[in-house]
């Protein structure tokens, strides 16, 4: 197909948007400004609106510039992070936004070859970017624009394969004129009207062309592949508190799910459950450890971890150990996981006071 043939669908996708674009805090009209972009863009990797709109708003009021983000400290960020998930991400802003100040003199680069080179932005998020923020003629496919295009096409192709098959007709279609209106647009459709159950087709601006929904394929598209089997693994986390009541954590080192994140100190995660004898070989202190009742389980998108807890109280505080107040917990970066341990640990410490007072 030409450019030509997507001209008038285009034409009615833009006066739609025009009418129905979601209003949002990142969007100011015309070309955005490209911190405030990136920032949503990142926030909105594997995150959903909703969720990261608060976040997004706390971020801008505590860092309003790029200049300022750059210059924060890393555990701060980790800290306004905590609950979003998806923790690297949030290093790799941190990483992107010293680089820019660095290379860039604190001044985005506005082409897709250069963004994609910086830290955590890649394809999609550098398209969304040049076409957003510098209306450059970039494509910005996301799951949205996949599902959108699978149908509109009637691609009938595995959701692993659709990128490839339709990146290069999304960038034919893009208009030289609005390419950052076209990009929300798209992203708008497949959230608001051409959504993965129920899709309201009646609603759509490019219902009349369609070619799933002329050959009655609207629910079979996109072609979803086979849902793998999600690992579980198992692990021993250790509760460790020194003799005026801190609590050791551990800070996760390299490129790791949890990168730069403090957490409870625990074994390595594997198939198979560990014994307390097992796993004090990876105890942070020797000493008498005990085996909290119950398990905690935390889901990723690509494995599920299941942890017992072992405990031990009224160690001395070595130096250069992270001990923190039980109390300073909430202004640490603390992932979500860890947060499940140590309400854990406190049910069981209000089971045992309730158990001794009966």
């Amino acid at each position: 197909m030409s450019p030509g043939d997507h001209r008038d669908d285009v034409g009615r996708l833009l006066a739609w948007y025009d009418r129905h674009g979601r209003d949002l805090p990142w969007r100011t009209g015309g070309a955005g400004d490209p911190y405030r972009v990136w920032l949503a863009e990142i926030m909105l990797q594997q995150t959903t609106v909703p969720v990261v709109i608060p976040y997004y708003r706390r971020f801008l009021e505590r860092w309003p510039t790029l200049d300022e983000l750059a210059a924060a400290d890393r555990d701060e960020i980790l800290a306004m992070w905590a609950g979003l998930g998806y923790y690297a991400r949030a290093a790799r802003l941190h990483d992107c936004a010293r680089r820019i100040v660095r290379d860039f003199k604190g001044r985005f680069p506005g082409t897709v070859a250069e963004l994609k080179d910086l830290p955590g932005i890649g394809v999609y998020t550098a398209g969304a970017i040049a076409a957003i923020a510098f209306g450059q003629p970039a494509a910005a496919v996301d799951g949205n624009v996949e599902r959108v295009m699978a149908r509109y096409l009637a691609v009938d192709e595995p959701a692993g394969r659709l990128r490839g098959s339709i990146a290069g007709i999304v960038s034919d279609m893009v208009p030289s004129h609005r390419p950052g209106d076209f990009a929300q647009a798209l992203m708008d459709l497949g959230s608001m009207v051409c959504t993965p159950r129920a899709p309201r087709c009646g609603a759509c601006p490019l219902n009349g062309t369609c070619r799933a929904r002329l050959r009655g394929l609207v629910d079979s598209l996109p072609r979803r592949s086979p849902r793998k089997r999600r690992p579980r693994r198992q692990a021993m986390a250790f509760w460790l508190e020194s003799t005026d009541g801190r609590v050791m954590l551990t800070r996760r080192e390299g490129q790791s799910l949890l990168a730069d994140m403090l957490e409870i100190p625990s074994t390595p995660w594997r198939d198979d459950a560990w014994t307390l004898a097992e796993a004090l070989t990876h105890a942070p202190a020797p000493g008498k450890w005990s085996l909290l009742a119950g398990s905690v389980a935390h889901t990723f998108t690509h494995i599920t971890v299941t942890f017992r807890i072992a405990c031990h109280q009224g160690v001395v505080p070595a130096a250069g150990d992270h001990w923190h107040a039980r109390e300073a917990f909430p202004a640490l970066a603390l992932p979500a996981m860890t947060w499940k341990i140590i309400d854990h640990v406190d049910a069981a410490r209000r089971a045992t006071g309730a158990n001794e007072r009966r």
